[in-house]
């Protein structure tokens, strides 16, 4: 029993309970039914500072004193009154917004001038520019650039870790195009002010110049002239237009990002669209075949799928954003708006009925000479864009994403564009995650892996510099074959009969099967390593056994006494669960999401953005199998130790989530290093679950971080 002194907080009013909890959650209930005259099953007992309902036994020890009390009964007539004042302001909000913009498009008849051609004229350049992307030679040259077998295979890792083995074509180009956004954020470099020529040191702008007539060549219509401090040379910056000479230099501002990234988008086969923003910003749109619609992607920013992203995220106040294709020019204002009836106020160029006459002047100069049954196809996709747009024009914004203020660009540039948004440290977020399938069925078997190899050092009484000098030349051996080419990995261990590993050979059977890979000896006493089935797998089990050989070397260089009782936890790792499925309170996208704690990657983490004071995240175990938890393992991120976890509650349920039962506590937990893997012992044994939660309580420096973050969590059960 533990004796407690509870706060209750009901309506307007305090009650101080003293209990010892060994009596159980019902008998408290009763206790504030006495005080209150709230039946036990009409109330709610909720945690303040964790913001959590109490559901079991175990919760009176691990909660904090201060309770709020809520009835039911009243919750649900609040909350039934609530949803009926919501459905009621949707419907007057919405009535307002069409009023709004019957209002704004009759200003409009009278404010916006007569068609005069300025409008087109504005359009004209960037369709002459958007079909250099047609250009054989630009295409060349820009696909000689890109590591395409690399990002091949990671776009196919990414989908193995979305548990798609088997992808389409379509989802296949789909995750490369992702890729190849990835690839081109950071390969290109954003220019603030270019670095001197003559010595390399920071720049001030000094002025524009005249264009070089090789600059000219490329497109250079402006030139930027900087100077140093430092010496009397400083640079030049010319505001390069052909994508050909962007893809050489590698650098710019959003202009030249949008422009060379089309041109890569086109020259990998993707239809494109450069999108022209009126409020000065540009970037790409792609027709993915998978989603079957057009998809935006913002190389600066480095996010795709996110229209919202300038209005929600930026602050912008939008007003035209027109789409430019070899095939045609369309107002694609309404799929970056969630308020028309205010962007349609802003639109004071020209009427929206000359508009769509000048649009519609220059799609069909674009379509001159086309078939008519390539005609008949861009009219159907047209319309069926024009139907997307409308309907999505009033749906309701997903407010558990964050989407964040501008980070491309010096900060004080940005802020002077006033596109930093609500919060300058917003990153792209969701707090109300989906439930995520964890692949790591191969993290186990790698893991596992281990037993033989071990188990071999010992029975032969390896010294533990030998043990651990086999186990680096493995790891040299698993580099080389990361290094190959995906598609036909292979390595060679030459002079195996001179080799430390050769009488060790047998055991590194399991570890080779769990990368998918087999090895056999030759009559001149090499022993070849080479794929044995899916090249995918081996590329998403490569990384975790390169991870695990890191951690094992280091377990047994600190491993006091190498014998057989060694063979435990932390450097063997067994009975691993794996397979299951992970929800979280929140999580970082695309990086951090909650499956990254339970990939066997050191590369990846899970971060919770608003998780300092507290958040959660569930492990539910495959075909809902019971399992009795013997101990977990929890490994800091990369960087920020301010953000790793300090206090924390493992709990089980075996029961639907109905209740949960205390399984561990830690507290003032310190991270030492980064990538630092902890161990913990279960001291409650015997329960069974087939959910884990855990519930992380502070952060190691809560002033200084609204945010939690943790490299990896393991969970290990008692073998069967």
């Amino acid at each position: 029993m533990v004796a407690r002194s509870f706060q209750v907080h009901y309506n307007d009013s305090t009650y101080g309970v003293d209990y010892d909890t060994g009596d159980g959650l019902e008998v408290f209930k009763i206790q504030i039914f006495s005080l209150t005259s709230i039946p036990p099953d009409e109330q709610k007992l909720i945690g303040v500072d964790e913001n959590r309902v109490l559901s079991d036994d175990s919760d009176l020890v691990a909660i904090s004193e201060k309770l709020r009390l809520v009835s039911i009964n009243e919750e649900q007539q609040e909350k039934s009154t609530a949803e009926n004042d919501e459905l009621l302001k949707s419907d007057e909000e919405l009535a307002r917004m069409l009023q709004a913009e019957e209002e704004a498009l009759l200003f409009q008849q009278y404010a916006a001038p007569e068609d005069n051609g300025k409008f087109e004229e504005r359009l004209r350049p960037y369709v002459s520019q958007v079909l250099m992307y047609e250009d054989l030679q630009r295409q060349e040259a820009a696909r000689k650039t890109v590591p395409i077998e690399e990002l091949e295979e990671k776009a196919l890792v990414s989908l193995a870790k979305e548990g798609n083995s088997t992808p389409s074509k379509n989802e296949q180009d789909h995750a490369f195009l992702l890729q190849l956004l990835f690839w081109f954020k950071q390969s290109f470099r954003w220019v603030n002010a270019p670095p001197c020529d003559g010595c390399g040191k920071e720049t001030v702008f000094h002025g524009m110049a005249d264009p070089l007539p090789s600059e000219i060549r490329y497109g250079a219509s402006r030139v930027e002239i900087y100077g140093c401090n430092f010496c009397p040379i400083g640079s030049r910056f010319p505001r390069y237009n052909d994508p050909l000479k962007l893809v050489e230099t590698r650098s710019g501002r959003c202009g030249e990002w949008a422009n060379c990234f089309t041109l890569y988008c086109r020259a990998f086969g993707y239809e494109s669209r450069l999108i022209l923003a009126f409020v000065d910003h540009v970037w790409t749109e792609c027709f993915s075949q998978s989603l079957g619609r057009w998809m935006h992607l913002d190389p600066c920013e480095g996010v795709y799928d996110k229209p919202l992203l300038y209005e929600s995220g930026w602050n912008k106040k939008l007003d035209y954003v027109i789409g430019i294709a070899k095939d045609g020019v369309c107002d694609v204002t309404k799929r970056y708006t969630r308020k028309w009836h205010e962007v349609i106020s802003r639109r004071n160029i020209i009427t929206e009925p000359a508009l769509s006459a000048v649009l519609a002047n220059v799609t069909k100069d674009c379509r001159r000479g086309f078939t008519s049954q390539v005609l008949s196809v861009l009219e159907d996709r047209d319309e069926k864009e024009r139907q997307e747009l409308e309907s999505s024009l009033h749906s309701t914004d997903n407010a558990s994403t964050s989407l964040p203020g501008r980070r491309s660009g010096d900060k004080e540039w940005r802020k002077s564009r006033l596109e930093c948004g609500s919060d300058e440290s917003c990153s792209l977020s969701g707090s109300s995650c989906p439930v995520r399938a964890c692949v790591d069925k191969h993290v186990t078997e790698i893991h596992n892996a281990f037993l033989p190899i071990l188990s071999q050092f010992v029975k032969e009484e390896f010294p533990k510099s030998r043990a651990v000098e086999v186990l680096e030349t493995l790891k040299r051996i698993l580099v080389d074959l990361k290094k190959s080419p995906f598609k036909t990995r292979r390595a060679t261990i030459d002079s195996v009969s001179q080799s430390p590993v050769h009488q060790l050979l047998p055991s590194f059977t399991e570890l080779l099967n769990a990368l998918s890979m087999s090895g056999k000896a030759d009559a001149d006493g090499r022993f070849d390593i080479s794929l044995a089935g899916n090249a995918v797998k081996t590329s998403l089990a490569l990384p975790v056994a390169l991870d695990a050989l890191d951690d094992t070397i280091n377990n047994l260089n600190i491993c006091d006494n190498f014998v057989e009782y060694s063979l435990c936890l932390p450097l063997l790792k067994l009975n691993r669960i794996h397979s299951g499925s992970v929800l979280a309170s929140g999580e970082e996208i695309p990086l951090g999401i909650a499956t990254s704690a339970f990939d066997g990657l050191r590369t990846s983490k899970w971060e919770e953005p608003n998780g300092a004071r507290g958040c959660w995240i569930k492990y539910k175990v495959s075909d809902n199998l019971m399992h009795e938890l013997v101990a977990y393992e929890i490994m800091s991120a990369n960087d920020a130790p301010e953000r790793d976890p300090m206090d924390w509650v493992v709990e089980g349920s075996n029961d639907g989530e109905s209740s949960w039962h205390l399984l561990d506590k830690q507290t003032s937990q310190i991270f030492d290093s980064r990538f630092q893997r902890k161990t913990f012992k279960i001291s409650c044994q015997g329960f069974l679950s087939n959910v884990f939660r855990f519930r992380f309580l502070t952060v190691r420096d809560v002033q200084s971080t609204s945010r939690l973050q943790l490299g990896s969590i393991d969970l290990y059960s008692r073998s069967s």
